[in-house]
């Protein structure tokens, strides 16, 4: 039955491509889209074409979810899955985007067993297998912010969650070792956990401190937007990244 919807998704992407202007608008927030080949690119606008069609967008507070934004928002959310396919996202179907940040009720239990409740402002959130939700408000500020990609952080998680809980460890590709991704993903953590715990400052967004979900999903970001950082500070964890995406983000995006 998938593969069948698969067939049929690249079927309606090859009778309606995304607009040419729309997708020029598109590449033009992502460096990294731009410096793929021509043939890279045809195969991200075919992904962002079915991904389109796959996904339902609705906007929350009274915000339009114009066609600009989606294939903004479908053009990053395919970069992850450029080598691996969109069947790392069949389970989920929904985008909801917010004009702003957005405020959810969260149930904390700490380490003494006591339960607290409070709000908290996200920019961004994943459900299981629920929607993905996003600020357009935060995405716009991406351009000030050239290591950020919202959307990319959120479709990590997607992934992340598909071995079960949010933890740091995505389904691997046969050719990964569980064992090497454990130790290099932990040894990398610990020590980003005490730059950040002593106060020192960090390239890499301090927020990739919060737990290995977090950092997972902060270094997949980082990959695709900056990643010459993970190259130089974490050189394990890049190359685990260059296999599990299938694809060498540093090779294209040669920083100065």
């Amino acid at each position: 039955m998938w593969d069948f919807r698969s067939r049929y998704r690249r079927w309606r992407a090859s009778q309606n491509p995304v607009e040419a202007h729309h997708w020029r608008d598109a590449l033009e927030t992502s460096r990294y889209a731009q410096r793929l080949s021509h043939n890279d690119q045809a195969t991200l606008r075919d992904l962002a074409t079915q991904f389109l069609s796959a996904k339902t967008f609705s906007g929350a507070h009274n915000i339009s979810v114009t066609i600009s934004m989606r294939t903004r928002i479908a053009l990053h959310a395919c970069l992850p899955v450029l080598r691996l396919g969109l069947g790392y996202y069949r389970n989920w179907r929904g985008v909801i985007v917010y004009p702003g940040d957005f405020r959810v009720q969260r149930t904390v239990q700490d380490e003494a067993g006591v339960v607290h409740e409070g709000m908290e402002d996200l920019c961004g959130e994943s459900l299981s297998q629920g929607p993905m939700v996003l600020s357009w408000e935060a995405m716009l500020r991406e351009t000030q912010a050239p290591d950020l990609d919202l959307v990319i952080h959120e479709c990590a998680h997607k992934l992340d969650v598909l071995n079960g809980h949010a933890d740091g460890f995505p389904p691997l590709p046969e050719e990964m070792l569980a064992s090497t991704w454990t130790h290099e993903w932990k040894s990398a953590f610990d020590d980003f956990c005490q730059h950040v715990e002593a106060g020192r400052e960090t390239r890499i967004d301090p927020y990739a401190a919060t737990d290995p979900a977090e950092f997972f999903a902060v270094l997949s970001e980082t990959f695709f937007t900056t990643p010459r950082w993970i190259r130089d500070d974490y050189p394990a964890v890049y190359t685990q990244l260059a296999v599990f995406y299938r694809q060498d983000t540093a090779a294209l995006l040669i920083e100065t």
